[in-house]
């Protein structure tokens, strides 16, 4: 009696002082039960997604450190794509968050401009119904498919001119945005965007700037019938954008638009955007993500 008693002391002491070892609760093992009746075709389901979106999601992550490695081989390449020269204001914006520059490349750097658009063959189309329609290159893709465009966002010249704008210093937003520098290309007839509002998903203030590279009507001479448009309190009115023209707004609160294009007509834009603070949060990436898909497709989700 007393061996078979400090036996059971002894198992007792062990469950006190290794609980992981003691006997599982009756709720415990109701659950590993219910656990274990879950089909395994169930578990894949589940599971699946989010292997999948894991491994893209790597494989992205070692795309964008190639892509800054090939962007520093690009600007040792071009070097400084941009010189705004006397075209630069010595001081901010106006009432209305906009300026536009005239003539701010030369036309040698303008035809190399135009020559790499011309390159590219094919575009991701989008079209949100009433809203938008159009052609896009993403940031990521510029780089092999026409790195000038690389290099004229990344021109310091071109970071102090928005700075000078902006009032504060500003950065380039970042390399996993991918329309931090993308190509707009409007070529089929009705091609357009409506009336908006940029949404800022940075923590800083937003700016956009767009040099048109290929702004063509249906004459030689004339431009094409995509018209940048803003509205502000005197009404709506027309921004011409000759190529070589670069304007500069802050776009969460300038509302603009593009008029559809016309048959046999082509413009093409480099669009380049920075902030004041490139922070974000969980939401506002993630925000920025499905705004994204609009223009480059269900592989936005995981940049």
């Amino acid at each position: 009696m007393v061996k078979g008693s400090a036996a059971r002391d002894r198992r007792a002491t062990s469950s006190a002082l290794h609980p992981f070892f003691a006997a599982p609760s009756p709720s415990a093992v109701r659950l590993a039960a219910r656990y274990r009746e879950v089909p395994l075709l169930l578990w894949i389901l589940i599971l699946a997604p989010l292997v999948v979106f894991a491994v893209l999601r790597l494989g992205s992550l070692a795309a964008y450190r190639r892509l800054a490695w090939l962007q520093e081989r690009i600007v040792e390449r071009f070097g400084s794509r941009f010189d705004p020269g006397n075209e630069a204001p010595a001081t901010g914006f106006g009432e209305t968050p906009l300026v536009t520059l005239h003539q701010v490349l030369d036309e040698a750097r303008l035809a190399d401009l135009r020559e790499a658009a011309e390159r590219i063959v094919a575009v991701e189309r989008s079209w949100i119904p009433g809203h938008k329609q159009g052609g896009t290159v993403a940031y990521a893709a510029l780089h092999e498919l026409a790195p000038e465009c690389i290099a004229v966002y990344r021109a310091p010249a071109l970071l102090a001119l928005c700075a000078r704008l902006a009032g504060a210093p500003v950065v380039r937003t970042p390399l996993h945005d991918q329309s931090s520098c993308s190509l707009l290309v409007y070529e089929r007839p009705g091609d357009h965007i409506g009336w908006h509002r940029d949404l800022d998903f940075y923590a800083g203030r937003h700016f956009t700037m767009l040099l048109p590279l290929i702004n063509g009507g249906r004459e030689p001479s004339a431009p094409s019938s995509a018209q940048l448009e803003v509205r502000d309190a005197g009404g709506a009115r027309a921004i011409p954008t000759p190529p070589g023209t670069l304007v500069v707004f802050e776009g969460a609160k300038v509302l603009h638009r593009v008029t559809p294009l016309g048959v046999g007509e082509r413009r093409v834009v480099l669009s380049m955007t920075f902030t004041t603070d490139a922070r974000c949060s969980s939401l506002q990436g993630a925000l920025r993500r499905c705004k994204d898909v609009a223009f480059f497709g269900a592989r936005a989700l995981w940049s």
